[in-house]
């Protein structure tokens, strides 16, 4: 049985569009009260297991996750390109076509890894067509604004996701809360974006049960003593785009150029815990399936595109244009392992710990957290 998402839950798509909705009398899944501003903090690699095995390290935090609707699903794939792109427009990534960390590009014929540099005649506003929860609040008279570090600010990615709100630079976690405070108070309506990668940066170099990590956390749940100071007609949410599984070093698995697994493969995209494997012809499909499934069924999901899209793991429609971009075969694992193409792999990314990208409770449930006026 393949896992499927569940698709009467709320997710990461809801979660911007809630906020948004709540300053419009709007309806959404979420239906948080009515508020004048909002912001949503989104702490990068914050899986809920993680978090609940540390929780005596995220008191405050802790105290604002309630019983009932505290937790969410992500979604799938849990890698950050697609999850920011869902969070930002609302939509599953069968719809705004962020479907990978990389991501074939049927035009080009090539890979593209969407947290980096782009191809100079890749328009992201045509790779990502759809309007954002940003540009919807400033067509309503909403201030919209993103809060993170310098680096973010110019990038292809950040016009395929965040385009429609000014940018406010702030480079520590506690510069970011205290600039949202702000924000939140000012004469115009807002819509506060807060981005902290800190806890991502950490797990992926050290591991999400490292020291490195816990003090991440412990600056974050610091800095959230500023939200006891949320204007009276505010409210706030931290949600995180996915969470973590650590990968020990034996179970990095990389597998040699010459072997059979490459057989008519063409492309290799996705990343580690969820390879997306674009075949050299129709007639090679077959065969790709059943040498990975043969070799790793036992430790990962080996399904077919046609497979993934109807188990609902890009969501419930996937557009056609999307459709060319996902893998004609994935490789998601559910162990604790990753899959290397021994002709791309770094030793950077070889030595990464912490990981995600696949379907395991671990990557795909975030906490959902509110303050203010959405506490109530």
């Amino acid at each position: 049985m393949l896992p499927a998402p569940r698709s009467d839950a709320a997710s990461l798509a809801d979660v911007l569009y809630g906020a948004f909705a709540s300053l419009t009398a709007m309806p959404s899944r979420l239906s948080l009260p009515a508020a004048r501003s909002a912001a949503v903090l989104l702490a990068d690699g914050l899986g809920v297991s993680a978090l609940r095995a540390r929780a005596g390290h995220a008191r405050r935090l802790m105290s604002a996750i309630p019983s009932r609707g505290g937790v969410i699903d992500a979604g799938f794939p849990t890698t950050t390109a697609s999850a920011l792109a869902s969070l930002t427009t609302g939509l599953p990534p069968g719809r705004h076509g962020m479907v990978g960390y990389t991501v074939r590009d049927p035009q080009r014929d090539g890979v593209v890894q969407q947290l980096g540099q782009w191809p100079a005649d890749l328009d992201p506003v045509t790779w990502q067509p759809h309007p954002t929860v940003f540009e919807s609040a400033r067509a309503a008279g909403v201030d919209a604004v993103v809060v993170a570090a310098s680096r973010y600010r110019d990038t292809a990615f950040t016009e395929a996701v965040l385009r429609g709100a000014r940018f406010v630079i702030a480079p520590t976690i506690a510069e970011r809360v205290e600039a949202t405070i702000d924000l939140l108070g000012g004469s115009t309506p807002a819509l506060v974006y807060t981005y902290v990668p800190e806890l991502d940066m950490a797990g992926h170099a050290f591991g999400s049960e490292s020291a490195e990590w816990i003090a991440a956390l412990e600056q974050l749940d610091a800095a959230l003593d500023a939200f006891s100071r949320l204007p009276r007609d505010a409210g706030a949410l931290l949600v995180a785009d996915h969470g973590m599984i650590d990968v020990p070093a034996h179970a990095r698995l990389l597998v040699s150029a010459e072997s059979e697994l490459w057989r008519g493969v063409r492309l290799v995209a996705g990343e580690p815990r969820c390879l997306q494997l674009h075949v050299e012809s129709e007639a090679d499909l077959a065969g790709v399936l059943q040498r990975w499934r043969s070799a790793e069924d036992s430790r990962a999901w080996v399904v077919s595109r046609d497979e993934a899209i109807s188990a609902g793991w890009f969501g419930g429609t996937v557009d056609d244009e999307v459709s060319r971009r996902i893998g004609d075969v994935l490789v998601a694992a559910r162990a604790r392992v990753a899959y290397y193409d021994e002709r791309q792999a770094t030793a950077r990314a070889l030595a990464m710990v912490g990981q995600h990208g696949s379907l395991s409770p671990e990557e795909m449930r975030v906490p959902l957290a509110r303050w203010g006026a959405f506490a109530h």
